[in-house]
């Protein structure tokens, strides 16, 4: 009688898997009545691909001594309709103990899959980056888009946390991470500075949502990507190659000649003082000639880490070739500028590891500044040459 007034399906089979009760709740879901499933096998009404209560499952349960068993899988209906339902099922014992019935309590599901599926479906297609991350900043799920801009694939990506492709400088994404996961916000947008895979930064648009669980508690984020910048260079590799160096990912001559005068150009509405600075490392030849030039690729790679965690959001950081770096920067006045030439000529020098190799970092740096619009870019990347090898004589 219980199980006759129960709201929700209910069927009871024997041990090998046969109908032998099922409320009206469960006819209505399935389709059938009584009389046409009684002592029928439960896979008479479940989809070929899916498990469901039978003479294994049975003795499975037995065996590792389990008395309940939950899946998900889909039922078939009288008119061919498919359902998706959450079964549980529960050994009924009699009172020695011995298994006697199967008890399956059935939820219809089919709402909460189709949602899920459509989630799923534009998660994986959207034409931007969406990824999945835990309270700790961890990727639980990333889509193809976000995998392409940051260069890895999604197996590593799950290895790693937000943190990891972050620069050690830009802390605003921790931060946001923090707030988000104490509950104190429920969503939030900011310009994020990533690191590529190969080297190079690329800025991302990050907009941030905090995904609730049962308890009303932060659960999980849901993060929206977009690349900042012109879509069609971002999205033209052959543009990337022809504008950046292909070791450390900055920008090359040609690029920062169009940065310059970018720069100069914006000078007049923009004021404060135009800032160049050129580096020059020291000893890359005898890393190149004692540990091979691999080691020598990695000196200038940790050199262009360093420029990169001096600057700002919209500086533009170059190789020349060789050993030659250029930071192009706009500082309030001529003091603040000097003050970054020494910032960036600490920054430079350190003891660092390389291949198991302690090899020494350093470099003399020049600077040039200008106030007038007017002044030639090359003459500025001469001025800083010149106070460049200043400081590499100075320092003999």
């Amino acid at each position: 009688m219980i199980f006759y007034q129960a709201a929700a399906p209910v069927a009871v089979c024997d041990l090998q898997g046969c109908v032998v009760y099922t409320n009206p709740a469960a006819c209505d879901l399935l389709g059938y009545d009584l009389a046409e499933q009684l002592g029928r096998p439960a896979r008479d009404f479940a989809h070929p691909d899916d498990p469901t209560v039978d003479r294994d499952l049975v003795q499975d349960m037995i065996a590792e001594g389990r008395d309940t068993f939950s899946a998900e899988w889909r039922a078939v209906r009288s008119d061919g309709e498919v359902v998706w339902v959450l079964i549980s099922n529960a050994l009924i014992r009699d009172s020695d103990g011995e298994p006697q019935f199967v008890l399956a309590q059935y939820q219809d599901i089919t709402d909460r899959r189709a949602a899920e599926l459509r989630w799923h479906q534009t998660f994986a297609n959207a034409p931007i980056g969406m990824a999945m991350l835990d309270l700790t900043g961890r990727w639980l799920e990333v889509n193809d888009k976000l995998c392409d801009m940051v260069g890895y694939t999604r197996e590593e990506m799950l290895t790693m946390r937000n943190a990891d492709l972050t620069y050690p400088d830009d802390t605003s994404g921790t931060d946001l991470l923090t707030d988000l996961a104490a509950g104190q916000r429920d969503t939030a947008s900011l310009e994020q500075r990533y690191r590529h895979k190969v080297g190079h930064p690329i800025w991302i648009l990050l907009r941030m949502s905090v995904i609730p669980g049962a308890d009303d508690q932060p659960a999980y984020l849901v993060g929206q990507y977009e690349a900042i910048g012109d879509p069609v260079m971002r999205d033209s590799h052959m543009a990337h190659i022809a504008l950046h160096d292909p070791l450390t990912g900055l920008a090359n001559r040609a690029l920062l000649m169009d940065r310059l005068d970018q720069e100069l150009a914006a000078l007049p509405q923009c004021g404060g003082v135009l800032t160049v600075l050129l580096a020059d490392l020291n000893g890359l030849k005898p890393i190149n000639d004692s540990y091979g030039h691999a080691v020598g690729d990695q000196f200038l790679i940790t050199a262009a880490d360093q420029l990169l965690k001096a600057v700002r959001p919209g500086d533009t950081v170059a190789r020349l070739g060789g050993d030659e770096f250029v930071v192009l920067t706009r500082k309030p006045n001529l003091h603040e500028a000097e003050t970054f030439r020494d910032d960036v000529s600490q920054r430079l020098e350190s003891g660092i590891i390389i291949a198991g190799h302690e090899v020494k970092l350093s470099a003399s740096v020049g600077l040039a500044t200008t106030r007038n619009a007017t002044t030639p870019a090359s003459e500025l990347l001469h001025t800083a040459d010149l106070d460049m090898y200043t400081h590499k004589l100075a320092s003999r």
